[in-house]
């Protein structure tokens, strides 16, 4: 099959009856390079992030906010590893997402990836109805980020999310750009767990 053959967007086969800003969301590769985030929508991405619900509102995520072309956004990038850093570069901004998993006075907080993660979801939401699209990476140097950025003790750096405007899947390579395109889930029955003994 020739890459012009292959669709334009992931298909979203099984979910015509979720919202749409949930079954068009697309974690891409392909960011437009000349899209540029302004300030306020990068605000309310951050605000949906914060509305999002946690464990007795312990709220323990944390962020850090590049828009590309500033020095925050050479020293966020330069934490990335391996293939990250082939497409993430035309992405409008990256956000490092961390978490709080114990409190200052040393108590272990069970939900907050759970938490972190919600927070995370909000945003990917926001920015779909924006008309943007968002991509997570856990392939960074943890390290390197915890030097760059006063990290508190009890706080993990978590992942980077890659913001910006969908761009050309003819800019990417072959393999990349077929991976765009595999976007399947496991059906419900393979995700719901019975109860043991239950018939099924």
């Amino acid at each position: 099959m020739t890459t012009t053959s292959l669709p334009d967007t992931a298909p979203t086969t099984g979910a015509q009856d979720v919202h749409p800003l949930l079954s068009e969301r697309w974690s891409t590769r392909a960011f437009d390079p000349g899209h540029v985030l302004d300030g306020e929508t990068a605000g309310r991405l951050l605000e949906a992030a914060r509305w999002s619900p946690s464990a007795s509102n312990t709220q323990p995520w944390r962020f850090a906010l590049a828009l590309r072309g500033t020095p925050e956004h050479e020293v966020l990038f330069g934490t990335l590893m391996g293939f990250n850093t082939a497409w993430a570069a035309n992405a409008s901004a990256l956000v490092l997402v961390a978490v709080e998993r114990t409190t200052p006075e040393g108590k272990g907080l069970r939900w907050a990836d759970l938490d972190a993660g919600q927070a995370v979801a909000h945003l990917t939401v926001q920015a779909a109805a924006e008309g943007l699209v968002v991509h997570a990476m856990g392939g960074f140097e943890v390290d390197a980020v915890r030097e760059a950025y006063e990290v508190p003790e009890g706080v993990e750096p978590l992942v980077v999310v890659a913001v910006g405007r969908q761009g050309d899947l003819a800019t990417l390579d072959e393999t990349s750009r077929r991976r765009e395109l595999e976007r399947s889930r496991r059906p419900l029955s393979e995700l719901v767990l019975p109860l043991r003994g239950a018939a099924r």
